[in-house]
């Protein structure tokens, strides 16, 4: 199921004001209702009528120096056009010491401070805002001074200081200062003197809301709710509306749908529709599903149906205009409004189709058959795609295709998405000619559809085509700047044409769009290696690594990479790490247990040989290693053990067989004799086999012994492990001539290290000097 969220409301509670702060806007746009924004301010000081009320809030009251400015003439009549000989009247000189224009003075310089605070929050200078706020605070409380010292008490302007105090606790939010905003809230809300003030209650409540104090928030809307009377019913039905949302986060259904039911049922609208369905889903109440799913189909848009400005074909100034109002305001907010409709009704028709009937394919015939008699017909055929698309969710390829094939004669936009869909579908399935001629419909139904061309170009790249390919992709990208798919593909099109430079600048500029996609900075690390820049190509690792920290891939890639710049102890540590997170690649285990070879560690290379042993159970050569690894670290008998166990399940093995013999002859051992005419009857056999081999097929030139040292054709060692260094091998035997059976250690040879009895026996105790009877040869 997709993700569903709560409606949002994206108009102010009591409406009439356009500008607002939308701190609601992620979560639930109406709570920010009931709030008197400072901006207003801007307009209010500038008026010169006495008072101003604003629909659905407190009567605000406010005093601007304009009012007190009078031009006083005296001495004679008014002469506009100087026809009076005497001489010009003294204009009357203001006494500015006067208590009542120092008074005045004050009161202005309070408003000012309001007004530069709100101008500064609606810049964005939340904090300054909030000091200018305060710093008008304190002026009006040394303004109230003022009048009680001067005995003018009664006089106090209590609009002013509602100004104050109001703007002050908006400024508070506004800077998420929280409790300060509920002080000042509370300090109006408490005074008596205020008319109206409960209703601030409501900005109370928000608050609560954002601090997830839910009922807290109810108590505070409810209290609201009562002190506003019937007559605004508007205002009361936002109120309701909070209260149901704030239900439906304490996971209380019931309550939310008994407010979202007496809304729709008092004044419809779409997002308390919505609320209602997912309500009802919530509870798993089908039938009511399908009522508000049929109320919320018929709540009127208020959007006129046809266009009333038809373009001229003759007048290109008339055509000017209509295209101008087409793209107003007006018609830019009907637009919206219709689309967040049609989103309401297709997530809820996507959301309950599953629930309302006893398969989601019955409950979409059901949502299209009520769509289609509606004002929104126009959904029913993406309805049906969306049925398609979830019949491929649920992997039923054929029932997805029917319904979209029955797409292709329908109108050009509904034509190019089914085809779209199809030739996706048939490309996941291989089907490269049908893939194709879908992409191909798809494209003659809508040649700017970026998903039609990128299905185009999929098919030719398939084809080998990548010029071609690329050159979709191009136009794909062109038609949608953001269409990722596009600059993706279209870079690995450059890349398979070996035009590196561009692939690369693709992918760069796709990693400015997908910051944290792990696919591009792979790209971007596999491009620089090609370019030979093998540090560049292990920074980009390192970026990805930080992404995606147990990838196994990317961190062997990381330790071939410092592997191949010499750098050992990096590359150890990273072919470690992709071996603690996938322990079954067998190219890393190798890995590893060559660096401990290499290292003079035969001891901890031996659990990695064994877990290759694990892996592979049918390859000899992992099981030569753990022995020849015994034999270098001294540990002969475990040695030997192993030998005759890997010779137990391979006995034909000449590699096993020659170090059985040469260790039982180093250890004195009796079973030397036994070992030896094995020895020879495999020999015996395979050289039969090679004759017969070379008598069937004389034309094939004879290689020589390539299996000679690494056994048979599954036993053959790594290029890593032939690659150690060689050196004078102590246990190599000394009996070619007789045994003709040398061998090569599976590990290479061992570096010189002291020893004792060793010595003696390869000096002393060599294998030529044996004599064995008839009966130990080959029959």
């Amino acid at each position: 199921m997709e993700n569903v969220h709560l409606a949002e409301e994206e108009d102010d509670l009591y409406s009439g004001y356009n500008d607002y702060n939308p701190t609601f806007d992620s979560e639930v746009s109406y709570f920010n209702s009931c709030r008197v924004i400072g901006d207003i301010f801007i307009l209010l000081f500038h008026l010169i009528l006495p008072s101003v009320s604003r629909v659905g809030t407190v009567r605000l009251k406010t005093v601007s120096a304009f009012q007190y400015m009078t031009c006083v003439i005296s001495g004679s009549t008014f002469d506009p056009l100087g026809q009076s000989k005497g001489p010009a009247p003294p204009l009357e000189a203001k006494n500015e010491d006067t208590l009542d224009e120092k008074i005045k003075i004050m009161e202005k310089k309070v408003n000012d401070l309001i007004e530069e605070s709100c101008m500064a929050h609606s810049l964005g200078a939340s904090q300054l805002a909030l000091e200018k706020a305060k710093e008008a605070g304190r002026k009006e409380r040394a303004l109230v001074r003022q009048r009680e010292q001067s005995g003018s008490a009664d006089h106090i302007n209590l609009d002013l200081t509602y100004s104050v105090l109001f703007n002050l606790a908006n400024q508070y939010e506004n800077n998420d200062m929280y409790p300060e905003a509920l002080n000042s809230y509370q300090v109006i809300v408490k005074n008596k003197m205020f008319s109206n003030a409960g209703r601030l209650k409501v900005n109370m409540a928000n608050i609560y809301f954002k601090q997830k104090n839910y009922p807290k928030a109810i108590k505070f809307y409810r209290m609201a709710l009562d002190q506003i009377s019937n007559t605004h019913k508007e205002m009361r039905i936002k109120i309701m509306q909070n209260i149901g949302v704030v239900f439906v986060r304490m996971g209380q259904y019931s309550d939310a749908i008994t407010s979202f039911e007496h809304i729709m049922s008092e004044s419809p609208n779409l997002t308390v529709g919505y609320n209602l369905i997912l309500c009802y889903y919530a509870i798993g109440d089908k039938e009511r599903m399908k009522k508000a799913f049929q109320k919320l189909i018929c709540v009127p848009l208020g959007i006129a149906e046809e266009d009333k400005y038809i373009p001229s074909n003759d007048d290109t100034h008339t055509n000017m205009v209509i295209e101008a109002i087409k793209n107003d305001q007006l018609h830019q907010m009907e637009r919206e409004r219709k689309a967040l409709a049609e989103k309401f009704i297709m997530t809820a028709a996507k959301l309950i189709a599953p629930a309302i009937e006893p398969s989601f394919a019955a409950g979409f015939d059901w949502c299209v058959e009520m769509v289609k008699s509606s004002q929104y017909v126009e959904l029913a055929n993406d309805l049906e795609i969306n049925k398609a698309i979830t019949y491929l969710r649920q992997k039923d390829f054929n029932q997805a295709v029917q319904i979209l094939k029955t797409f292709e004669k329908k109108d050009s936009r509904v034509k190019s998405a089914a085809a779209t869909n199809l030739a996706a579908l048939y490309s996941l399935e291989n089907d490269y000619d049908q893939a194709d001629r879908y992409a191909d419909l798809a494209m003659n139904a809508d040649r700017y559809n970026p998903a039609a061309l990128i299905n185009k170009g999929n098919t030719v790249f398939v084809k080998q085509d990548y010029e071609k390919a690329a050159e979709f992709y191009k136009e794909a990208f062109r038609n949608d700047s953001s269409c990722t798919e596009a600059l993706y593909n279209l870079g690995l099109s450059y890349k398979k044409l070996n035009r590196l430079e561009e692939a690369l600048d693709c992918f760069l500029k796709l990693h400015a769009i997908l910051r944290n996609s792990a696919q591009v900075m792979y790209q971007v690390a596999d491009l620089y290696e090609l370019l030979e820049d093998p540090q560049q190509a292990i920074e980009w690792l390192m970026k990805l690594i930080s992404v995606t920290p147990t990838d196994p891939k990317v961190l062997v890639k990381l330790g071939e990479l410092y592997d191949s710049e010499g750098d050992k102890s990096q590359a150890f540590q990273h072919y470690y790490e992709s071996f603690r997170y996938f322990p079954s690649n067998i190219d890393v285990i190798e890995w590893l247990g060559a660096y401990y070879i290499e290292t003079q560690f035969c001891e901890k290379a031996i659990q990695y040989f064994e877990r290759a042993t694990l892996i592979q159970p049918t390859q000899v050569k992992w099981q030569l290693m753990v022995a020849s690894c015994y034999r270098r670290s001294g540990n002969y008998q475990k040695a030997l053990e192993t030998y005759k166990d890997i010779h137990r399940k391979f006995p034909e093995n000449v590699e096993c067989l020659r170090f059985l013999v040469r260790l039982c002859t180093d250890m004195g051992l009796k079973e030397v004799q036994e070992y030896a005419t094995k020895l020879k009857k495999v020999e015996k056999m395979k050289e039969i086999r090679e004759q017969v081999h070379h008598h069937c097929l004389p034309h094939v030139r004879d290689s020589g012994h390539s299996s000679q040292g690494t056994g048979t054709r599954g036993e053959r060692l790594s290029a890593k492990i032939r690659s150690l260094p060689s050196s004078h091998e102590p246990y190599e035997t000394s009996s070619q001539r007789e045994l003709d059976a040398p061998y090569v250690d599976p590990l290479g040879p061992q570096m010189e290290r002291p020893k004792s009895a060793a010595r003696k026996w390869q000096e002393d105790d060599d294998f030529a000097d044996e004599e064995l009877g008839d009966d130990l040869l080959p029959e």
